[in-house]
């Protein structure tokens, strides 16, 4: 037995493939399979089984693809019903392959039909070697229960059930194999570790210390991070069969007057995911900034309409490329093309140009501290404002300025300050898109407004593999005793 992990950032997903001598199973896998099909390639194994744990929320699973492409059986838990064909196994079930024995345990919670499959080398023992634990139990955290509008109490009982009387009744030395890292928004705290063991989550993971269920309900049903709109996609894309990757666009090359054309239509997204300097310098009027060097997929799932056709400004067609493939791993799927030349040819074309408002700290610093008007809006996650904030900020994360720019008054001017500069150009380009003309961007953000020694250093800004869970206890303490609460 060989087990060899594919760590996809960004996203922050694990995918595994299980090797034997002449087979092997891929779990969980991403939407593009090549690193999977050379993989088993390179090691002389066909792959003979694909295993889901649940229906992922946060991205497309390469399910399809990789059936496709190798003839493999789909496992999957048998109550999120399929539409495609499939394997539907529940507690009870064996997968055999080779000497090893796959278990598979109903463990619902994080979402209805979640399920781990339990592998037992039967060439060595007859005890567990590990548990693909998917998002049921990370490293350091648990799935978040509430993804499913109505239903975070119900789900978030039966995930404690899942984890202490099925994922804990296995032995201590039983590895944990999860389907996502640090920087994962199925969690709420998920280590930077890539796997543990039962025996250390029953010791250190906070949220396996709460052993009251009501509170552990509680703890998983208040305070959440938002979810991106994609999550309320992909589960259903993936319970129906995703497109196969072959049957979609790759983004063919428009000159400045084919894109300014292909813009009029409708349902046409513009995204320029180059740098947030380079965004402010000169950009094309009315795109989204989307920095690709930061959590694109993320962001890009989270703002861009699902069924727009995307145009891409970027510094290379590589780039544009690179764009597609995060874009297609959170199931945006429509068409797809670059500005040819970039930005550069589109000014050489004649063509309008916008920028932005760059500040440095210290210019925002001598403003705030003046007398100048002026609404600074932090554009990070209330975790974030929470630990460290420039007193009378406004904290609408950059997402929710979509809906949430009536809050603000387009007759003053808009400063917008994020940890660094990629989330704030984002919100700059969402609030230029309604009509903000003086809008400025700090550059550095928090980050840099905290070097030089205005603010404290924000320790989730610092520390983003780190848990929170703790910190968030602490912060939501310390403002009941703000308010003479006991």
């Amino acid at each position: 037995m060989l087990l060899k992990h594919i760590f996809t950032p960004k996203i922050a997903h694990s995918s595994y493939l299980l090797v034997g001598k002449d087979s092997c199973a891929v779990v969980d896998p991403r939407r593009d399979v090549d690193i999977y099909v050379a993989q088993a390639r390179e090691l002389g194994v066909p792959i003979t089984h694909i295993l889901e744990t649940h229906l992922h929320a946060d991205f497309v699973s390469g399910h399809l693809d990789l059936a496709s492409r190798t003839g493999a059986a789909v496992y999957s838990p048998k109550s999120a019903n399929c539409e495609f064909p499939h394997e539907a196994v529940g507690s009870g079930a064996v997968i055999r392959i080779e000497d090893m024995r796959i278990d598979v345990l109903e463990t619902p919670g994080h979402t209805p039909e979640h399920v781990c499959y339990v592998v037992t080398d039967t060439g060595r023992g007859d005890s567990p070697v590990g548990v693909f634990t998917g998002d049921a139990l990370f490293v350091g955290d648990v799935g978040r229960p509430d993804l499913f509008p109505g239903r975070a109490e119900e789900l978030a009982a039966q995930l404690y059930h899942s984890l202490h009387d099925v994922l804990l009744a296995l032995p201590d030395h039983c590895e944990v194999y999860p389907a996502h890292g640090a920087g994962s928004l199925c969690g709420r705290s998920v280590g930077a570790k890539w796997r543990s063991t039962i025996g250390y989550e029953r010791r250190h993971n906070a949220a396996l210390q709460i052993r009251d269920e009501g509170e552990f309900i509680r703890s998983l049903t208040n305070d959440m991070p938002p979810a991106p709109d994609h999550f309320r996609r992909c589960s259903e894309i993936n319970r129906r069969g995703p497109r196969l990757l072959v049957e979609l666009e790759t983004p063919g090359e428009l000159s400045p007057a084919q894109f300014l054309a292909r813009r009029e239509r409708d349902e046409i997204a513009m995204v320029d995911v180059r740098s947030y300097p380079a965004f402010a310098g000169m950009h094309v009027p009315s795109s989204i900034h989307l920095d690709l060097a930061g959590n694109f997929p993320t962001f890009a799932g989270w703002v861009l309409p699902p069924q727009a056709d995307i145009l891409w400004v970027a510094d290379s067609h590589d780039a544009a490329a690179e764009a597609t493939l995060w874009a297609r791993r959170v199931g945006l799927d429509g068409g797809v093309a670059t500005l040819s030349g970039g930005i550069a040819a589109w000014a050489m074309g004649g063509l309008e140009v916008e920028h932005l408002h760059l500040v440095s700290v210290e210019n925002l610093h001598r403003r705030i501290t003046g007398h100048e008007p002026l609404v600074l809006v932090d554009v990070r996650t209330p975790l974030e404002f929470r630990d460290s904030h420039i007193k009378g900020a406004v904290n609408i994360s950059a997402p929710e300025l979509r809906t949430r720019y009536t809050e603000l008054d387009p007759k003053k001017p808009i400063f917008l300050i994020c940890s660094s500069g990629n989330r704030s150009g984002l919100a700059a380009s969402l609030l230029r898109q309604q009509g903000f003309t003086d809008v400025h961007n700090v550059a550095g953000g928090m980050t840099g407004y905290s070097a030089a020694g205005h603010a404290k250093r924000c320790s989730v800004c610092e520390n983003p593999h780190g848990s929170r869970y703790f910190a968030q206890i602490a912060g939501q303490q310390a403002e009941r005793t703000d308010r003479g609460e006991q």
